[in-house]
């Protein structure tokens, strides 16, 4: 396979190795104007994407590490199935970057509610969550209350962008960022899961530990599914009384879809109709051609369902946290980024590694993200986690 590389700046050196796959590097080569020309020549959609990263300031740094990977059965008993993730971990360090998130994130008259009513209504909550939750705050000695209010906030403080698209031959890709406050904590706590029962693998997702939900996953040759905030608000109130009705937290109902639906279809009906605690953005990708979709959630059902249509010339949407049909704030516009590094790169040179590499493009990839997932359900070997910003 020929390699060609194109020197950028004095820091900055591309090399491409195929039309689809893109590799920046560290290094200084002297560059000639005849590579220049090489490249344009063999694959000028992905030079395209090179330029707008060079010009985006993205930082030029080693491959970013994958997060460790760790088996978590289903077959085990709620209480005890994260207990041997906990044991590679600082439980220190864990019980330090749940306090800051408490502090930082959760309003002090929330804390006083939360313990008396998860006293009072404890045998109702939400299984298997609550008794994963107990299990690993028995470890921690932490209440119940408090590591049930852990979990919520992480629902209410992340920004996110999430692509999905369907190339050229109708291969469906799906990749994320996602972007949190916290980042010192959560880049050490962020961990791959393959969620295994009766020997197989069920489903795959990145979560924190210490954390039940995913707002990432995979169910291997069936669908994808990640999570974006959709700001409306700290509604602590209307949060907690909608947890206590038994609507579901955002990131625990993707966890139930990858558990318990069988196909594309019947995820992006779960998803769309099950009431929830806050609003959210639902983005699943399928197997096959024209198997992606945006849902817009509101608590009780879907403000909008977005699905590819690429007969039309949409193989691509793009969500971050706003309203696809609103325009983008400018002080928060990731949308656009990612829009114009998917159209120089084409439908025809769309991978997972292109993917990575739109998802890197300045602000769509920023101070706050603490990991990019790609993923593609036809090829669940694929599902690649790397953790962003890691000092």
């Amino acid at each position: 396979m020929c390699v060609i590389t194109l020197k950028i700046n004095k820091s900055r050196m591309f090399t491409l190795k195929s039309p689809e796959t893109l590799y920046c590097e560290n290094q200084t080569l002297p560059g000639a104007p005849a590579m220049a020309a090489m490249v344009l020549t063999v694959a000028a959609p992905a030079l395209a994407l090179v330029l707008l990263l060079a010009g985006a300031g993205v930082p030029a740094a080693a491959a970013p590490p994958a997060p460790p990977l760790f088996n978590v059965s289903l077959d085990a008993a709620p209480e005890l199935r994260w207990l041997p993730v906990l044991q590679h971990f600082d439980l220190d360090f864990l019980r330090a970057a749940m306090v800051h998130v408490l502090g930082d994130t959760v309003p002090k008259w929330v804390h006083a509610v939360m313990r008396k009513a998860v006293g009072e209504l404890e045998g109702s909550l939400p299984q298997p969550y609550t008794d994963e939750i107990r299990g690993m705050c028995d470890v921690l000695n932490f209440s119940l209350a408090d590591c049930i209010l852990v979990n919520l906030a992480y629902d209410f403080t992340a920004f996110c962008t999430s692509i999905v698209a369907q190339d050229s031959r109708g291969h469906i890709y799906h990749g994320r960022n996602l972007d949190y406050p916290f980042g010192n904590f959560l880049r050490k706590l962020t961990v791959d899961v393959q969620f295994v029962k009766n020997g197989q693998i069920a489903f795959t997702g990145t979560t924190f530990v210490g954390y039940v939900g995913l707002w990432t996953g995979q169910r291997p040759h069936k669908f994808t599914i990640s999570g974006d905030e959709r700001d409306k608000g700290w509604w602590w109130e209307n949060v907690i009384a909608a947890f206590f009705q038994r609507h579901s937290p955002i990131s625990w109902l993707i966890r139930t879809t990858l558990s318990e639906s069988e196909n594309f279809e019947a995820a992006v009906y779960k998803l769309a109709k099950t009431p929830l605690i806050a609003d959210v953005y639902y983005i699943v990708g399928g197997t096959s051609p024209r198997e992606g979709v945006v849902i817009t959630r509101n608590r009780s059902g879907p403000a909008d369902i977005w699905p590819l249509d690429p007969l039309n010339g949409a193989w691509f949407r793009v969500e971050t946290n706003y309203d696809h049909w609103k325009p983008a704030p400018e002080k928060d516009d990731r949308r656009t980024p990612a829009i114009k590094a998917l159209n120089a790169t084409g439908q025809a040179n769309l991978s997972l590694e292109v993917l990575f590499q739109v998802l890197s493009v300045f602000p769509v990839y920023n101070n706050y993200t603490i990991y990019t997932t790609v993923m593609s359900a036809a090829n669940p070997e694929k599902y690649t986690t790397k953790i962003r910003n890691l000092s």
